[in-house]
């Protein structure tokens, strides 16, 4: 399965440059580890965004200790193509 998901620039940008190898979301989508995920930057500054045409994979999902009820941490990792 693919998620279209919305991310603000500011969270782009550290996946984009590598920092930030995770996202944390209230897990409405049933997220599972080899699903896929597409990004649509909201916010950005120019037309064009590094994220816009890469897609990722998510490979581990997190759920329950320590984070509140319905939310879910997963890791990604992007898909080369």
């Amino acid at each position: 399965m693919t998620h279209h998901i919305k991310i603000l620039e500011t969270y782009a940008d550290a996946i984009a440059d590598g920092r930030k190898t995770f996202e944390v979301r209230i897990n409405d989508r049933g997220y599972n580890a080899g699903d896929k995920i597409k990004f649509k930057v909201t916010d950005k500054t120019n037309c064009v965004h590094p994220l816009d045409d890469k897609t990722f994979e998510i490979t581990y999902v997190h759920s329950g200790l320590g984070l509140k009820e319905n939310y879910v941490v997963f890791s990604i990792k992007e898909v080369k193509e």
